[in-house]
């Protein structure tokens, strides 16, 4: 328990009478910004103190009968009734973090391996090494024409792949590695705070348990060196900005095996057609005299040119619908249509010939110029 006790709802930032899935939001942001292990060393001491307040509040905060009795007595409701074990005995973070408990969010949160121990004991969760290599994430232009059509790309880029000389082991061939003196061979060291420890993951041999005598003279130890590599890439048609394509197995190495990359598509703007999902959209220009007495045009598209009739009368910015013009839709498989908008060109010079017959015509119809 602290000291100097806060509102347990101020400390959420949340208003009272909030409801369960408000206050589990609210406790969810806050543990991702105060975590221990998320802040620079300086200031762990403070966020242990602001960790263990806002679990105090939601553990109170979380518990219908611990909130009834906080709601009308405040703290004294609830000092008086339980202690700091059962406060968060009753506190329902395992159907906040699902069914790992409380664990497995700082496991994924936190990418680290640590188990989480509530007050020193009871159930202690801590992630595998699974030895995955890191993910690359890389940006990838395509036009829109690619977009439209998909393709077939070359890309390339340096990712870690595995020494060729330790075959990934790090250790220079003929030697081996020894059992880490901090961890144990556990590959994790404890840290307490109060009525909570952390299993963090050893900084000596991070979280091997073992630790390298002779290191490999090509790598370093690392098990792994810096190298080109050239992949093909199969752009789907129907790709927009924003589009993540996943290549399985083609990132950086790691002893249980390579990373993805992700590719990250930037669809490249175009000079005639702007996207409007699987929607193209575009301007052309007519006459005012195709405008007025009818016409048949041709009208870009991306794969080539279409016909397009104006009919008799049409006014400026009128939009017409080329169907199946547009991009396929990547959810749905629907091909988009093309909108064409019409804009209408009036003549800046007149001859006096053109000024007669247009002032003429104006008479016929009544217009006083």
């Amino acid at each position: 328990m602290m000291g100097t006790k806060r509102d347990y709802y101020e400390i959420l930032g949340v208003q009272k009478g909030a409801s369960g899935d408000e206050i589990k939001r609210a406790y969810r942001k806050l543990v991702m910004k105060h975590h221990p292990d998320r802040v620079p060393e300086d200031q762990k001491k403070e966020a242990e103190e602001k960790f263990k307040e806002i679990s105090e509040a939601y553990a109170v905060l979380s518990d219908p009968k611990k909130k009834e009795l906080y709601d009308k007595y405040g703290h004294a409701g609830i000092d008086s009734r339980y202690s700091t074990e059962d406060i968060f005995r009753g506190a329902d973070f395992s159907s906040f973090f699902g069914e790992g408990g409380m664990g497995s969010i700082f496991e994924d949160l936190f990418g680290g391996s640590f188990g989480f121990d509530m007050f020193g004991g009871g159930s202690r969760r801590r992630r595998q090494q699974a030895g995955i290599g890191e993910p690359l994430h890389l940006e990838f232009g395509v036009s829109l024409e690619e977009a439209g059509k998909g393709a077939e790309k070359e890309i390339r880029f340096t990712r870690l792949q595995r020494c060729p000389r330790c075959k990934g082991n790090g250790a220079e061939p003929g030697s081996g590695k020894q059992t880490c003196s901090t961890c144990k061979g556990k590959g994790a060291v404890q840290s307490g705070m109060g009525f909570i420890s952390f299993a963090q993951t050893c900084p000596h041999c991070r979280g091997t348990g073992e630790v390298i005598k002779n290191r490999c003279k090509q790598c370093g130890g690392q098990g792994r060196e810096r190298a080109q590599k050239k992949v093909s890439v199969t752009i789907p048609a129907g790709v927009e900005t924003g589009s993540v394509l996943r290549l399985r197995g083609e990132g950086n190495y790691g002893p249980g095996g390579a990373g993805d990359v992700y590719l990250h598509i930037n669809v490249q703007t175009h000079p005639v057609f702007r996207r409007e999902g699987a929607n193209l959209r575009c301007t052309q220009t007519i006459s005012v005299f195709k405008a007025v007495l009818g016409t048949e045009i041709e009208v870009p598209t991306l794969l080539g040119r279409a016909k397009m009739k104006i009919p008799a009368g049409t006014q400026p910015h009128s939009v017409f619908r080329l169907r199946g013009k547009g991009l396929p839709d990547l959810r749905t498989k629907r091909t988009g249509d093309q909108l064409v908008v019409i804009e209408v060109e009036v003549p800046r010079k007149l001859s006096s010939k053109e000024r007669r017959l247009v002032q003429e015509w104006a008479q016929t119809r009544g217009e006083k110029l």
